[in-house]
Order: structure tokens, then C-alpha cells, then sequence
């Protein structure tokens, strides 16, 4: 049997009689995705008393259902010895801080160089693994921890637990404005008109929700804490400018350049310059896939946020 192959076996329930393969199959092989497990139905891979069946097939309870098949690779991707800051890892789960200015995925313009490279480096064996593990991801200039499936196991586990909203992700913000209190942003996100890049609050969008606390204000900043409850792509960045206060430094949403009256020519570079999104994720929680054990990590704010954090301090304490 080659490092890569799958040979499992199960017998039917008698009480699972009458239902389709693929959904049998889901249940007797609960460590692959049903896409998955459909996929190998549909290749002869997985047979029910040594015959192919279609997934929608009825079985009966009693039957033998036996799987033979490998992990595949899953793309042309390159291998790439880029240096990664990992916080926690295991034979299941690698868990890193992402640093500004590394794109998660190779797409168009951003072939190579890519977190997903620099991970088949770490782990040639993710080359077997869809998006080589990755479940989540951040923007290119968003820090702070990720989550990366090393085992097919580990990766539905994962995957159901983002869709179950169990994994708890945490991040912090600098945003424009001073806001009063904290809240909950309902409001469902979809992909905006006319600038394809662009991510927006409308109608029909998929739903969305965060919820912020403000954890420290200055004179026309604050500093917050956003819970992600839904995963959308931009999430934090559409809904805090949807309310009004944009994060410092975003290209996309972040409007109207603001500064304190009177500010010292360092914040007010600092500010009008800052080179990315001032987002952070800085906490993530999940249940080890393997273990069902509930686990932390806390990722430290990066030091261009924490400078942009003490000269707004300096500035607040400067006009009391």
C-alpha cells in the first residue's frame, strides 16, 4: 500500500437500510467530506458489495461498503523554502502567524510566493490535500492566525466546524472615527457591482455578522475588537466602513483621510501613509480535529500597529 492510499471498510447498519449510498457513505466515513466520498463513488472507488453504484443508489443494511483510493495531488503548485512564523503544530494541524504582504493563495498576478507554497515546502505531503490545507484565509496585508489542515481527516473537521460557527476568530482594528460603544453588524455581503475586486453590503449578499467592542479611543481613532460570527471575504473591512468607521490604512474602503486637529507631523505621516489595512487576528479557538480538545493561540500585535497605537496615545494624552 503506497503512503498515499485509502483502503477502508465498513458494514451497513441494518437501521441505515434504505438510504442513499452517499449519505450511508457520510456516515460510516464521517473523516471525508460527502463531495468527497460522492467523488469516489462516482470513480468505482467505493463499492457496496463489490459493485459500482451511483450515489444517489439506495442501499441495504447488511451491505459491505469498501473504499480504495488515494490522495491525489491537487494542483502544478511549487514548493518555495519562505519563511513562516508557526505557533502550534501537530501530525493534524499547523496553526501560523501571517505576516503583512503575503498573499494566502496563488490567483492571477501572485503565481508563486504564496503562503500555499511556502506550506508545500514545510509539508510536501499538502500537495495531496485540496488548497493544501488552507480552510480560511486573510488578505494579503491582514496579520495573524491561520489554521491549515494537514490530513483530509483533519480538513473536514475543520471545514464543519467554520460552517457550524464553532471556530471562535478574534481580531483587532484601528479604525477611523471615535466610536461610542459597541455592537453587532447585521448585514449581508456580496460582491459589489461594479468594481469586481470590491466586496459591499446589499441585498441578496450572503448573510454576515460581526460584533465589535471598543477597547481604546483616542482623539479620532479607535482601537477594536471584532468578533467574526460568518467568514465573508472582506468581512471586517465592509461592515466597520458600513457603520461609518473605516480601518486606517485600507485602500478599498477606507474613505476619507482624518486626522486630529493639531496632530504632530509623525502621527499625521504615520496615518495618511500607512501601508495596509490596520487589522490583526489576533485570537483563534477551535476543537483539535482529532482530539475534540478545545484550543487558543493569541498572536501579539504586530509593531506597526503597536507604533500607530502609542503616538495616538501620545496625541490623546498630549490634548487633555
Amino acid at each position: 500500500m503506497t503512503k498515499n492510499a485509502i483502503q477502508l471498510s465498513a458494514d451497513v447498519p441494518y437501521e441505515m437500510g434504505g438510504q442513499r449510498l452517499d449519505q450511508v457513505a457520510a456516515q460510516l466515513f464521517p473523516e471525508y467530506s460527502r463531495s468527497r466520498l460522492s467523488g469516489w463513488i462516482k470513480d468505482g472507488r467505493l463499492q457496496v458489495d463489490g459493485q459500482s453504484l451511483r450515489p444517489r443508489d439506495t442501499v441495504h443494511g447488511g451491505s459491505r461498503l469498501v473504499l480504495e483510493a488515494e490522495q491525489e495531488a491537487q494542483g502544478e503548485w511549487v514548493a518555495q523554502d519562505i519563511d513562516l512564523d508557526i505557533v502550534y503544530e501537530d501530525e493534524q494541524i499547523l496553526v501560523l502567524n501571517k505576516p503583512a504582504g503575503l498573499v494566502v493563495h496563488p490567483a492571477a498576478g501572485h503565481q508563486d510566493g504564496t503562503l500555499l507554497n511556502a506550506l508545500l515546502h514545510r509539508v510536501p505531503d499538502l500537495v495531496n490535500i485540496p488548497r493544501a490545507g488552507i480552510v480560511h484565509r486573510l488578505d494579503k496585508d491582514t496579520t495573524g492566525l491561520m489554521v491549515v489542515a494537514k490530513t483530509l481527516q483533519a480538513q473536514t473537521k475543520l471545514v464543519e466546524q467554520l460552517q457550524a460557527r464553532t471556530v471562535s476568530r478574534i481580531y483587532e482594528a484601528i479604525v477611523v472615527g471615535v466610536v461610542t460603544a459597541g455592537g453587532t453588524i447585521d448585514a449581508p455581503i456580496g460582491r459589489h457591482g461594479q468594481q469586481r475586486q470590491r466586496m459591499a453590503v446589499m441585498d441578496g449578499g450572503k448573510p454576515a455578522v460581526s460584533h465589535y467592542r471598543v477597547l481604546e479611543r483616542f482623539r479620532s481613532h479607535t482601537h477594536v475588537r471584532v468578533k467574526l460570527e460568518t467568514g465573508r471575504t472582506h468581512q471586517i473591512r465592509v461592515h466597520m466602513a458600513h457603520v461609518g468607521f473605516p480601518l486606517v490604512g485600507d485602500p478599498a474602503y477606507g474613505g476619507r483621510f482624518r486626522i486630529p486637529p493639531a496632530a504632530s507631523a509623525t502621527l499625521v505621516d504615520t496615518i495618511k501613509n500607512f501601508p495596509r489595512q490596520a487589522l490583526h487576528a489576533r485570537f483563534l479557538e477551535l476543537d483539535h480535529p482529532l482530539t475534540g480538545q478545545r484550543m487558543k493561540w493569541e498572536a501579539p500585535l504586530p509593531d506597526d500597529l503597536v507604533w500607530v497605537l502609542t503616538l495616538l496615545r501620545q496625541d490623546s494624552d498630549a490634548f487633555q
